[in-house]
């Protein structure tokens, strides 16, 4: 037999193991979930995504993204879950007919992070329209996500109640995730808002301290959403509903209770109580 022929011969036989390994019942499918950089940069997918890939031999394909730009890759269908923390815009995605079947997964909040020298004198300010308020006023450096995410679009309804419109050369939008944005924000000793479950995963490699924190405001909720199948026909939904109940469950629950930096709990459960 000729050379050509067993290359020929061999790259046939390639083809079909190949075939049959990736249509094999038991080969491993995958899930597209687009989500914020917080549940990414915190470490928390670590934790709560690989048991779920063991236990339904499903691969969860992560895209972490600002809430806006998850959003939108629901919208195309080119994602076929979202996990995001944005509840009014979650509410508008659902009533235009892009997800169905929200579930509430977790809440932390949200911080104003600074420089341990507080040039604004934010320091224990509970009211965060206030401390972003002297902020604007004093014209110290805030660094903003500028990236139409959940923690963008907070911080931009904290100027709003404050009655600023945040801009000159002390206001600086990065387009950036959180860990970036923290990083920037140590770097230029500005003000930043802040998810606390990235803060708290970062703040051993930064000097920025928590400046402002407790206000109702502040409050951080987060939202599992199957893409709707009846708008977008080739997404898994079966498998989006699949991980839907595992984050949602007694066990993932826990993990979720039981995750921490630093010694402090990030997030906290809200779909079942945990004991």
């Amino acid at each position: 037999m000729r050379s050509g022929e067993r290359r020929k011969i061999f790259t046939v036989v390639l083809a079909c193991v190949i075939l049959i390994v990736t249509n094999h019942p038991y080969a491993a499918e995958r899930l597209r979930m687009a989500t914020t950089t917080s549940t990414e940069n915190s470490g928390l997918l670590e934790t709560i995504v690989p048991p779920f890939e063991k236990t339904f031999n499903l691969t969860v394909d992560v895209i972490a993204v600002g809430t806006g730009k998850a959003m939108k890759l629901g919208e195309t269908g080119d994602v076929d879950v979202l996990l995001v923390h944005d509840p009014i815009d979650e509410e508008k995605f659902i009533a235009r007919g892009y997800g169905v079947n929200r579930r509430a997964v977790m809440h932390n909040d949200f911080i104003l992070v600074g420089p341990a020298s507080d040039p604004a004198g934010c320091k224990g300010i509970k009211n965060i329209a206030e401390a972003f308020s002297r902020i604007a006023q004093t014209n110290a450096s805030f660094v903003s996500r500028g990236d139409d995410s959940g923690t963008h679009r907070k911080e931009q309804e904290i100027w709003e109640k404050a009655g600023i419109i945040p801009r000159g050369r002390w206001y600086l939008e990065a387009g950036q995730g959180m860990g970036a944005v923290l990083q920037m924000a140590h770097d230029k000793m500005a003000y930043t808002l802040a998810d606390r479950g990235t803060y708290v995963a970062y703040k051993s490699k930064i000097d920025s301290l928590s400046i402002s924190e407790g206000d109702p405001l502040l409050y951080n909720p987060y939202g599992v959403i199957a893409v709707n199948p009846a708008r977008h026909p080739q997404v898994k939904y079966i498998k989006a509903m699949t991980f839907i109940g595992w984050l949602t469950s007694p066990e993932c629950q826990k993990l979720i209770s039981n995750f921490k930096k630093e010694g402090e709990v990030l997030f906290y459960p809200d779909a079942i109580p945990v004991k």
